[in-house]
């Protein structure tokens, strides 16, 4: 991916993160609508291979006339990211969740991207968060840990599956430090996604046999669940995120990340009409702050 400096970028356009900050966040948490409907249908690797297969299919044409030439070289580094940052990210938490490894637990560890992020940053990128930002991360870190206490729980779950979340988080983090790192191969956003959904689709394509039959259900709510994957939690979360991140610092782009557990649940309020507890209001008042602060770019005192 074409490496760019990220505080220049910033300085040029002061409007610009606000807004993709709050689609990131929109698109993110409206994944978990989408594997709401979905996986009622059928397994969860299922649905991620169509999820993944629909969206890079629909992609491809535009991947092939829209953009620069696709090398060799560009198509080998999307399947690393494909794998890293799709297939072992999304498959580790699905995996988790189908152990029955507490949902709030699994939304816990999907929150620590950002500080991943933020310590993989220094030694890969040389990029040094101020203190400002460290403070935001722990308090963002904070506001997670009050919203998601009301459903964290000891599950029965194999030891092995709490370990899956986990090895996707550092997944996730570490492929979305290596693409700014690497940046030998210069591909459109639209090619890059294009790709890796394709190649995670793959993968999930040869595991979910394993798990049931690959073939769709064809169902209305199956249908609408994986339009709605593709169109907002694939195109909307991950086209953004990688439009942020071209232009933005890794931590400063994934610090908004922190916003996706207290969104999800108040589109559950909204949609399926579940509580909402005051936890769940103070610690995304925390969560709002600490991104604040850890987007902020302004050193502590």
């Amino acid at each position: 991916m074409p490496s760019q400096t990220p505080h220049r970028a910033t300085r040029a356009l002061p409007v610009m993160f606000p807004l993709l900050a709050t689609a990131l966040v929109l698109c993110w948490s409206s994944g978990f609508v989408g594997i709401r409907f979905a996986t009622e249908q059928a397994p969860v690797l299922t649905v991620l291979f169509w999820r993944s297969i629909v969206s890079g299919a629909l992609l491809l044409p535009f991947a092939l006339l829209i953009g620069p030439r696709i090398s060799a070289p560009a198509v080998a580094e999307q399947a690393l990211f494909g794998f890293l940052g799709m297939f072992v990210y999304l498959g580790g938490f699905a995996i988790g969740i189908a152990y029955r490894v507490p949902t709030g637990l699994v939304a816990l560890m999907a929150d620590l991207v950002p500080l991943a992020i933020a310590v993989l940053s220094q030694p890969m990128l040389g990029q040094r968060l101020t203190g400002r930002q460290w403070v935001g991360t722990g308090i963002g870190m904070a506001g997670v840990l009050i919203v998601s206490a009301d459903v964290l729980a000891v599950g029965d779950a194999p030891l092995f599956a709490y370990l899956l979340p986990v090895a996707g988080m550092l997944s996730f983090g570490f492929t979305t430090v290596l693409q700014r790192r690497m940046a030998k191969t210069q591909v459109a956003i639209h090619q890059s996604l294009s790709l890796q959904c394709l190649f995670a689709a793959l993968f999930f394509g040869l595991c979910a046999p394993f798990a049931g039959n690959i073939a769709p259900p064809l169902t209305a709510d199956f249908a609408f669940g994986i339009g709605w994957l593709v169109l907002f939690a694939t195109f909307g979360a991950w086209g953004v995120y990688y439009l942020a991140l071209r232009t933005y610092a890794p931590a400063r782009v994934s610090s908004v990340i922190y916003l996706s557990p207290p969104v999800t649940m108040i589109w559950a309020w909204a949609m399926f009409d579940e509580p909402l507890s005051v936890a769940m209001f103070v610690g995304l008042g925390v969560s709002l702050f600490g991104v604040y602060l850890a987007a902020s770019e302004r050193k502590l005192g």
